[in-house]
């Protein structure tokens, strides 16, 4: 979710569910090593559980960026293969690998080698016409000889030709049946599914058979979704927070961020789906989308634009 799961969004995500693992969006070997890493790296300490998506092919490299992310304190770092994108493929990473099993087990064993923090796996369930549960088995067969802690499996495949990222997520049938049979075949393992989900009580369900189940865009666009998470996912009797409450917690952040120069609309463009299916929540939206340039706009508009949304649960 390049762009998306910032560390601003991961914020305020973590406002709202005090368990759930948060992962960053994707970055490569190469930003890491050539660019600026400690930016790229930061994060606020109240987002642990938190995990780094890493995305590259060459394993002493990846074996760097991980040792980078661990003393950085991140709790995981994850091997990206899931994104089919003409420019991933390009940079020989993303879902492309899949056709290289025996590359991406030494970059698994690298890694493995380079931290102490779990190394996990987000992989597709096949690319193309590479696309049997056979080689799905011995692909994933091969990762957990090398080393991998945990497989996250986005349980559609990959066209790596003639579908956008967009059509790849959508137009692939899900197949949540062979994840299912991963599980059974290597029960030892640790497997999350990925790929659909739109609830908690679908997240239940699957949860009957696997270890984890990732949600990303029903997560990000309606926010409120992982509001429930503790209670139901990880048996916390805390009662969640109100959306005003989340959000009162969130301006102090806003003005920290502004102070150090952070531009208002990257801390308001994640959360225009607080107040999702309230009355109001239409001119919160809006209001945000027009006023988050003028000029001196500042934890004021929030309010202003929270001021608009009616009564509304939790």
């Amino acid at each position: 979710m390049l762009d998306w799961t910032d560390r601003h969004y991961r914020f305020f995500a973590r406002l709202i569910s005090r368990h759930t693992r948060l992962y960053s969006e994707m970055v490569t070997t190469q930003a890491l090593l050539r660019g600026d890493a400690r930016r790229l790296l930061a994060y606020h300490p109240s987002e642990h559980p938190l995990a780094i998506q890493l995305g590259g092919s060459d394993p002493r490299a990846l074996a760097e960026c991980a040792r980078l992310a661990e003393a950085q304190g991140y709790d995981e770092v994850n091997l990206n293969l899931g994104c089919p994108s003409d420019r991933v493929r390009n940079g020989r990473f993303g879902a492309c690998l899949m056709a290289e099993p025996g590359r991406v087990a030494e970059c698994i064993g690298a890694m493995k080698g380079a931290v102490a923090i779990p190394v996990t796996l987000k992989t597709r369930i096949g690319i193309d016409h590479d696309d049997s549960y056979a080689a799905l088995r011995r692909f994933i067969g091969a990762q957990i000889e090398a080393g991998c802690d945990h497989c996250i499996v986005h349980a559609r495949k990959a066209w790596l030709q003639g579908l956008s990222p967009r059509q790849n997520r959508e137009v692939p049938p899900l197949r949540y049946d062979r994840v299912i049979r991963l599980k059974r075949d290597f029960p030892d393992q640790g497997f999350t599914l990925n790929g659909g989900i739109k609830g908690l009580g679908q997240a239940q369900e699957l949860l009957q058979e696997l270890d984890g189940v990732m949600i990303g865009r029903a997560a990000y666009h309606d926010l409120w979704l992982l509001a429930g998470a503790d209670r139901l996912i990880f048996h916390d009797r805390q009662p969640p927070p109100s959306r005003r409450a989340v959000l009162g917690a969130y301006l102090p952040y806003v003005e920290e961020q502004l102070s150090l120069g952070v531009p208002l609309h990257h801390l308001t463009r994640h959360i225009l789906g607080l107040f999702h299916g309230c009355p109001g929540a239409r001119a919160w939206r809006r209001l945000l989308s027009e006023q988050v340039h003028r000029p001196g706009a500042g934890p004021e508009l929030l309010r202003e634009a929270a001021s608009q949304v009616g009564e509304c649960d939790g």
